[in-house]
């Protein structure tokens, strides 16, 4: 299968594999999204406007959901199944990083060792390089990039759950939330904002002795639901249960997935949707590219060390420096 045009554009791989398959092109082109030298960051934003024609044409899904939920499971269950049904899927899973380091385990890929071992399937882990929002810096590009390829299913698992995790609900079309039953705090830890964005929840490890459990969690997720203001598009999103381990319920999941594309599609709110998304990671560009650029100002990092200094001695208040360094950066050069 050749690969497509927009991805022609990547410089070649030394030494240069002719053999180049698509998955090690799209490797490479998230490489250099990721990448903090400005020669790839250049070469990648070429290589995202190129395909941007190319992309939009899947189905964008989150999967989110507590540390042990299941997540990497649940996806390799329902993965499998739609490769099967002749899906091209992706999925880029997000690896928790250590704020020191800013590096990661990178775990989830071997995880889903069946579902990476299938040609029809990509998975990329990438670290959130100390990001908050449960998804890397360059998701929404990465995403863009997967679609230019030809993958018609888009999985993008975030790190766990919490008030900041909710941003992935601007780059996804759907936000599935996996919830686990039987420690007797269904709703604990479970975050107010996650369960109102959430356009389904499914309440995973619903077998064996759990089973039971797992429907009284339902009961007490479509309970808190009915105290949420109505949703924007319109669409009531169900509580499921749902079983990775032996399958149970896992066909049912992709089912609403797809009864919401086609309510969303119909009412419009889709493209809707994805427009007021584009618009947003306007501004989130900007202000990231902002950041970046105040802290690559050679004056900048002149007077950083100073101010920091005078902060940390107690001598400069927080905002006095923050506007100290935003005067410096401002400063005309001379």
């Amino acid at each position: 299968m050749c690969r497509p045009r927009c991805l022609k554009r990547i410089p070649p791989v030394a030494p240069l594999n002719p053999n180049l398959n698509h998955q090690s092109v799209l490797s490479k082109a998230i490489t250099l999204l990721e990448s903090t030298r400005p020669d790839h960051r250049d070469t990648a934003r070429s290589i995202v406007e190129a395909c941007l024609p190319e992309s939009g044409d899947s189905i964008r899904v989150a999967v989110t959901g507590v540390p042990g939920v299941g997540k990497s499971t649940f996806i390799e269950a329902l993965g499998q199944r739609l490769v099967a049904e002749g899906y091209r899927l992706a999925v880029l899973t997000v690896d928790p990083s250590s704020e020191r380091s800013k590096g990661s385990i990178l775990g989830d890929k071997t995880r889903m060792g069946a579902l990476a071992s299938d040609e029809d399937a990509f998975i990329r882990p990438s670290p959130t390089a100390g990001t908050l929002g449960g998804v890397a810096p360059k998701t929404r590009e990465a995403i863009l990039l997967c679609e230019a390829a030809g993958y018609e299913v888009v999985f993008v698992e975030t790190v766990g759950v919490g008030q900041s995790e909710i941003s992935v609900r601007s780059m996804v079309d759907f936000f599935l939330l996996l919830a686990l039953a039987g420690a007797g705090d269904e709703l604990q830890g479970i975050k107010r904002g996650i369960v109102e964005v959430a356009d389904a929840i499914a309440i995973n490890k619903a077998d064996g002795e759990n089973r039971e459990r797992a429907k009284t969690a339902r009961a007490e997720y479509e309970k808190a639901l009915q105290l949420l203001a109505d949703t924007e598009s319109g669409w009531e999103p169900p509580v499921l249960t749902c079983s990775a381990q032996t399958g149970d319920g896992i066909g049912a999941v992709w089912d609403t997935v797809e009864r919401y594309r086609a309510y969303t599609q119909e009412t419009g709110f889709f493209e809707e949707q994805r427009r007021q998304q584009a618009h947003h990671w306007m501004y989130e560009t900007i202000e990231q590219r902002l950041r970046d650029d105040f802290f690559a100002d050679a004056d900048v990092e002149a007077a950083q060390a100073e101010v920091e200094d005078a902060v940390l001695e107690g001598r400069l208040s927080s905002v006095a420096a923050a506007e100290r360094l935003l005067s410096v950066y401002r400063a005309p050069s001379e």
